[in-house]
């Protein structure tokens, strides 16, 4: 199946389980909020350190100005394949379209490599 519009690249498969450690770390140990409108207002509000984004959300225009408003804003985003990792590891019952970490607690080292590995995919471009 192909990439729906709003994934502006390919998340490597050996990067997704680090970013839900990070989430399942940063959520006991840190701050994360869950859900589309939280991390909306965590990037207008530049105190979002890492928002994840699910792939498998439809419509796809719940999520799709997210990647745009992080580039406005120069924070980090990341993709994930599923909705229901996301939620699992963000420690919910249900699925999650996207979080967004404000603190990541003991998972700092982990978002920051995720960090650094996602502004060399994207062509070397820094988002801090």
């Amino acid at each position: 199946m192909a990439k729906p519009y709003y994934v502006k690249f390919e998340t490597p498969a050996d990067l997704v389980s680090p970013i839900l450690e990070a989430l399942r770390v940063a959520a006991s140990t840190g701050k994360v909020k869950k859900g589309t409108n939280e991390a909306t207002k965590a990037i207008e509000r530049g105190s979002s350190k890492l928002i994840v984004i699910a792939e498998d959300v439809e419509p796809p225009e719940v999520v799709a100005h997210l990647p745009i408003l992080c580039e406005e804003q120069g924070t980090a985003f990341v993709f994930v394949p599923t909705k229901q990792e996301l939620g699992n590891s963000l420690g919910i019952e249900i699925t999650s379209a996207a979080a967004a970490i404000l603190d990541a607690g003991d998972a700092q080292h982990i978002v920051d490599q995720i960090i650094e590995t996602i502004s060399k995919i994207k062509g070397g471009k820094t988002d801090q």
